[in-house]
């Protein structure tokens, strides 16, 4: 390779997995004295990712594009007043990778530095890459979009996926009672052992009517949907009335269904922790950067565990689309830099 050039995976086009192309790009410089240059170990793998990727990002005109929000890695530089961190540092953040700033399938990236947090002590380079998206995401539904009191119930679904298996202990330590759903008994085995007091297989039970016996008939006081479609709709009957439900996806309810959320007088709340980077919102950043700081207590000092389905190399990032899209995981996935 070239001095001055780096590997990066970029997004050529809207379509399929094999859009994502291997590709030598110049080493960013720093946009402004603020921000930092990280040499990339690690790049998570998430959802939003695909979809990115299926539209072409937020800015198709701007193609080809570097995919990739989650990064973990080594401060390379930094500018004339960036003072948070010193090169060599091992830092992981949360930036870029839907057509607005460049993301993390690459082996540099650059960030503002107020949007990094250091390296979890405890986790590997590839565990720390997995963990931004999902804890920022699920900080920002269970504890700032409703104060629940210690002792309320929840429901959260597909309990054993790469964001509900980080909810779980999240909200076992906030002291929730916590139900999930997951398919398989060696899976709701683990998820126990994360916190979650009941477990609820989906391919087996019903689990609107398994959170109202849990719940002596009450309902659950908060549902963490982060399946979508029927699933949602489904949920209304598993809450309190007044209760709660938090979704990461579209709704596709229909008259009916929102019927019974009416009843129920439920609120609705929509999460997308994208939207500070959509609308460039410094601010909400800075404040996004301090929650994931609170990460580095709960995975150094109280054990939380973020499980890795797969860690493949930078190159197959295609493949780890297509393993993401077939679904049924249990954990994240990361590439490799």
């Amino acid at each position: 390779m070239k001095p001055g050039l780096m590997r990066a995976m970029v997004c050529t086009a809207a379509g399929g997995p094999e859009v994502l192309q291997l590709r030598e790009l110049p080493i960013p410089e720093l946009p402004s004295p603020k921000h930092i240059r990280v040499r990339l170990r690690a790049a998570g793998v998430n959802p939003v990712d695909t979809k990115m990727r299926k539209r072409g990002t937020l800015r198709p005109q701007n193609l080809p594009a570097i995919l990739g929000c989650d990064g973990a890695g080594v401060v390379d530089a930094r500018g004339a007043e960036a003072r948070r961190f010193s090169e060599g540092d091992e830092v992981y953040f949360f930036n870029g990778g839907v057509g607005l700033d460049p993301g993390t399938y690459a082996e540099y990236t650059t960030v503002h530095e107020d949007y990094v947090a250091p390296k979890p002590k405890r986790l590997s380079i590839e565990e720390a890459a997995a963990v931004p998206l999902v804890w920022i995401t699920n900080w920002e539904s269970l504890f700032e979009r409703f104060q629940l009191a210690p002792g309320a119930n929840i429901l959260i679904h597909a309990g054993a996926g790469g964001t509900g298996h980080l909810a779980i202990q999240m909200a076992h330590q906030a002291g929730y009672q916590v139900m999930t759903t997951v398919r398989g008994e060696e899976r709701a085995a683990w998820l126990r052992k994360l916190g979650a007091q009941r477990t609820v297989d989906y391919t087996q039970e019903d689990f609107a009517t398994a959170a109202l016996h849990w719940t002596g008939g009450r309902g659950v006081d908060l549902v963490y949907d982060t399946v979508g479609g029927a699933t949602f709709t489904k949920s209304f009957a598993a809450l309190r009335p007044y209760g709660y439900v938090v979704t990461l996806l579209e709704p596709p309810a229909t008259t009916e269904e929102i019927v019974v959320a009416k009843q129920r007088t439920l609120s609705i709340a929509y999460e997308m922790m994208l939207t500070p980077t959509i609308f460039s919102l410094h601010d909400e950043r800075v404040r996004q950067g301090k929650v994931l700081e609170k990460a580095n207590a709960a995975f150094d000092e109280q054990g939380y565990e973020i499980r890795l389905q797969q860690v493949l190399p930078l190159e197959q990032a295609a493949e780890a689309h297509r393993i993401l899209e077939r679904g049924g995981l249990t954990g994240k996935l990361v590439l490799q830099i």
